[in-house]
């Protein structure tokens, strides 16, 4: 046995420790992982065995490292919804003023207790219109209706065009008022079942003043009369424009004389309602009025057509024969 003694072992080191922060994310690409479950050769030394199964910790590529940062960053993002814009308060809903009246104030209920002549203007006008629309109610148009013409008798002067200007009428109810408005002036128009007599020119007024409403342009009439001043026939000779009309002499008088008049009247309207005459209303009646001498006819008067609400006499007409012009 050798004296020689046997060489000390060398102390193994000890593991370095594992540089803190890093994660292993993939292996280095072209470079090789130990495997460290492999078994040890008898010829390797205990500290061989444990180079061999340290595990080596690689930087991992930037690429690498950039994707997982940003899938991290998705994963954890917070979306801040935009904030709610602040609320609108709601408009208040329209007045509704036959919703408000009592239920025997309403129009069809006043007029089955009380009649149809118990009612204002605006309420007979809201029973031919029945209904209103969304926001407007059968009273507050048949007002703001009445407050745009002006009157009941203004509104005789209305067109189809002019009832469908006002939000709420439509072509039916536009119909309504004027087949209302036709038969008013018919009635008003029809004739007697005796032909009247005409003395003054307040009659001539009262019996042409039913085809004279709504007029927007001139016409004139001739009154062909009997010895007792009946009327015979009345005639519309002329249809013109809103600011005259075309008056012939001899068509005047050839009109009276077909008829068998023993005298007559001629009569026009003025649109404007103002029936003071002009100078050539002046000079056409002492034109007629020399020429019906000589005919043996007489022209017993020539009465101009207006609005009393216009006319600053409050008549509604001029008279040739009461002023001393005929």
């Amino acid at each position: 046995m050798s004296d020689t003694p046997p060489p000390a072992a060398e102390p193994v080191p000890a593991p370095a420790p594992a540089a803190r922060g890093l994660v292993e994310l993939a292996p280095v690409p072209g470079s090789a992982r130990p495997d460290v479950h492999a078994p040890a050769h008898s010829a390797q030394s205990a500290e061989t065995a444990a180079d061999s199964a340290e595990v080596v910790l690689a930087d991992a590529p930037a690429d690498l490292l950039a994707r997982a940062l940003a899938s991290i960053s998705a994963t954890v993002a917070v979306s801040i919804p935009d904030p709610a814009p602040p609320a609108v308060p709601a408009p208040p809903p329209p007045l509704n003023r036959l919703r408000d009246l009592a239920a025997g104030e309403r129009p069809q209920e006043r007029a089955f207790a009380h009649g149809v002549g118990a009612l204002a203007d605006s309420e007979l006008l809201a029973l031919i219109l029945r209904s209103g629309t969304r926001g407007h109610d059968v009273l507050s148009l048949a007002a703001t209706l009445l407050a745009q013409a002006g009157s009941l008798h203004a509104l005789a002067r209305w067109r189809d065009t002019d009832f469908r200007r006002l939000k709420g009428i439509g072509r039916v109810k536009a119909l309504q008022l004027c087949t209302v408005m036709e038969i008013a002036r018919r009635v008003l128009g029809a004739e007697r079942e005796r032909p009247p007599i005409f003395n003054e020119p307040d009659e001539i007024f009262a019996y042409l003043r039913p085809f004279t409403l709504g007029l927007e342009v001139e016409k004139c009439w001739v009154i062909a009369l009997n010895s007792r001043n009946r009327l015979l026939r009345c005639l519309e000779l002329t249809s013109g424009t809103s600011r005259q009309t075309l008056v012939r002499t001899p068509e005047v008088l050839r009109a009276a004389i077909r008829e068998g008049a023993h005298s007559f009247i001629l009569a026009h309207n003025h649109p404007s309602g103002d029936p003071a005459p002009s100078s050539q209303d002046m000079r056409i009646t002492r034109q007629l009025r020399d020429a019906a001498v000589l005919l043996d006819i007489q022209l017993q008067d020539h009465v101009v057509l207006g609005d009393p609400t216009i006319d600053p006499l409050g008549l509604g007409y001029y008279s040739f024969r009461a002023s001393g012009h005929v």
